[in-house]
């Protein structure tokens, strides 16, 4: 049994969907949850990709510090600038978001038109359709760029008119696209899942990656035999570099959990030990 824990990280709370999907598979194990929310760091997906792996670099070297088993990259924008970087770099095993979505879209779509809902960065990394074109080269994907939908989910509005609309902006080149199917390519994005299946309609599959994540996470520990036994309660902890307080509401009203400590983080501190 190896009771080290699992280190997961984004740039705000919507790593709290992959982290939640590990909760229910994987309860037995403990998880270290870093939230790079810091007021000039936060969000990822407008930062060029050399800051993204910059503040990428920055949180695996500190988690890895703090002896984690295995290493989650719960954010689409840092797994499409820094992954294979991370993982060249650190002995920690790390798993991204990108494949495991991708995979999932090809095996669900029927008409072979793939849209991806995705940061900036993400998309102007290209990553998606490198990844669903090695699965099906004739798939065609429609990418568009939703920059105002972290900002919004991340002060807890979920609900209200402006992302509302936003939403609704973004997803009509994928209708005019005919899509049948749509990743939601940021971990923020699960979040207003329920708005998204509105607007897209009951026969457009929407496709995320924690419930993938999960597995992959499960599958890793078991083949490293780093697991912990089953039927013990694992424990979880927070970190952020923005203000703890802030972070404990938004973050404890997506995950439905007390978080009853969260730790903060000096960003200037983590820059200086990386």
């Amino acid at each position: 049994m190896d009771t080290r824990p699992i280190g997961v990280f984004d740039s705000g709370v919507g790593g709290l969907t992959v982290l939640h999907e590990c909760l229910v598979t994987l309860p037995h194990e403990d998880y270290i949850y870093f939230g790079d929310s810091a007021p000039e760091r936060f969000p990822y997906g407008t930062k060029p990709p050399d800051v993204i792996r910059r503040y990428a670099h920055e949180i695996a070297a500190h988690l890895a510090a703090r002896d984690v088993k295995l290493l989650v990259v719960a954010c689409n924008s840092a797994t499409a600038a820094a992954l294979p970087d991370l993982q060249r770099e650190f002995e920690v095993p790390l798993i991204g978001v990108i494949t495991p979505e991708a995979h999932a879209a090809v095996q669900a779509t029927r008409n072979r038109h793939i849209g991806v809902m995705a940061t900036e960065a993400t998309v102007c990394s290209f990553r998606y359709p490198a990844a669903i074109a090695l699965l099906d080269a004739g798939v065609a994907v429609t990418q568009v760029a939703c920059p105002d939908l972290v900002p919004l989910i991340q002060a807890g509005d979920t609900h209200g008119e402006e992302l509302h609309e936003a939403a609704k902006r973004y997803a009509e080149p994928l209708k005019e696209a005919a899509v049948d199917t749509v990743i939601l390519g940021c971990t923020h994005y699960p979040l207003i899942r329920p708005m998204l299946q509105r607007i897209f309609g009951r026969d457009v599959i929407l496709i995320t990656s924690a419930e993938e994540i999960a597995r992959e996470v499960g599958d890793t520990l078991e083949r490293r035999g780093v697991g912990n036994q089953p039927g013990r309660e694992g424990e979880y902890r927070f970190l952020c570099t923005g203000d703890e307080q802030a972070f404990r509401e938004v973050a404890g009203r997506f995950l439905q959990l007390p978080l009853t400590e969260v730790e903060r983080v000096d960003p200037a501190a983590l820059a200086v030990a990386a």
